[in-house]
């Protein structure tokens, strides 16, 4: 990684209140020690786009090229982007099983950002108590709860 960019830490979450259902995503961004929070809701969603949503938000809050080291609990997102992605390209946005990749306009919105900056893709098990991760489940359960009214 470059070293004249800045580091910012990317955590990101989804969740949703059924599956398809309700949804909310929550991100929190670090960098030199201010921190953002963001967070959103969808009406009908699955809880993979809200994952993707999670992680897209906090790279386009970036306002100029950075290396960030992004941090999700979703091996959706992590293998997608850092493994499947290649392939379904190559393919014409097509699976292994030569079906159109689900979510494509998400994974090609965070194809565009991923290359904009220097992105490591971090995995932790969610739910385990990892407090930036907790941070963000409560944000996407907050957007969820805010949006319905309750």
């Amino acid at each position: 990684m470059s070293s004249s960019k800045k580091v910012v830490e990317i955590f990101s979450d989804g969740a949703c209140s059924g599956n398809p259902g309700p949804g909310g995503w929550g991100t929190l961004l670090r960098y030199d020690g201010h921190v953002r929070e963001l967070s959103g809701y969808e009406a009908q969603t699955t809880n993979n786009r809200m994952e993707l949503l999670g992680a897209i938000a906090g790279l386009e809050a970036l306002r100029r090229p950075c290396r960030v080291r992004l941090t999700t609990d979703s091996q959706y997102v992590k293998k997608g982007i850092t493994e499947w992605i290649d392939g379904w390209v190559r393919r014409g946005w097509k699976n292994s099983q030569k079906k159109d990749v689900a979510n494509r306009d998400l994974w090609e919105r965070l194809l565009e950002l991923s290359r904009r900056h220097e992105v490591e893709w971090h995995w932790v098990r969610g739910h385990t108590g990892h407090p930036e991760n907790e941070r963000c489940d409560e944000l996407a359960r907050e957007a969820i709860q805010k949006a319905r009214g309750l």
